[in-house]
């Protein structure tokens, strides 16, 4: 990430995915959606992206609708295109399609006055690697502890 106000991250995915590279995209909103983000009420727990004939798309990203958007309001589920050059889109499309990678949204944050999604190029994990970085992050705020119970 580039830089900016964190709005929300995708925990999960960090969890579940090792995170090869990620990319900064833009992302297509209506005004409600962005009043809404503005508020926090956005959740991208179980969302996924798409590639669908040259454009990518993150689908399962929910923005609840905006209180006072009355009309303008639109589906909090609906599919919103993502905006990135042709070639990198036909670069991760090939990678998805051929090496088995995911695309994961892992946060969304704005930079300057408009908001950007961190979307990264993921591998799914195993239950024994999952295991493995629970003992790892176990281990190391043990010793954190111990480190600092003995500088006291």
């Amino acid at each position: 990430m580039a830089g900016g106000k964190i709005i929300t991250l995708n925990r999960k995915a960090r969890h579940d995915y090792f995170v090869e590279e990620t990319f900064e995209t833009g992302i297509e909103l209506v005004g409600t959606e962005v009043k809404s983000i503005r508020q926090g009420t956005v959740n991208l727990k179980d969302s996924f992206c798409t590639i669908d004939q040259g454009q990518i798309y993150v689908e399962g990203m929910h923005v609840s609708p905006y209180e006072k958007g009355n009309i303008f309001n639109r589906d909090p589920m609906r599919r919103r295109k993502l905006l990135m050059h042709k070639r990198e889109i036909l670069r991760l499309f090939g990678l998805v399609r051929q090496d088995g990678y995911t695309l994961i949204p892992l946060s969304l944050y704005f930079k300057g006055a408009h908001i950007k999604l961190e979307l990264g190029l993921c591998k799914g994990k195993k239950l024994y690697d999952k295991r493995a970085d629970i003992a790892r992050r176990d281990a190391k705020r043990d010793m954190d502890r111990a480190m600092k119970q003995r500088i006291q």
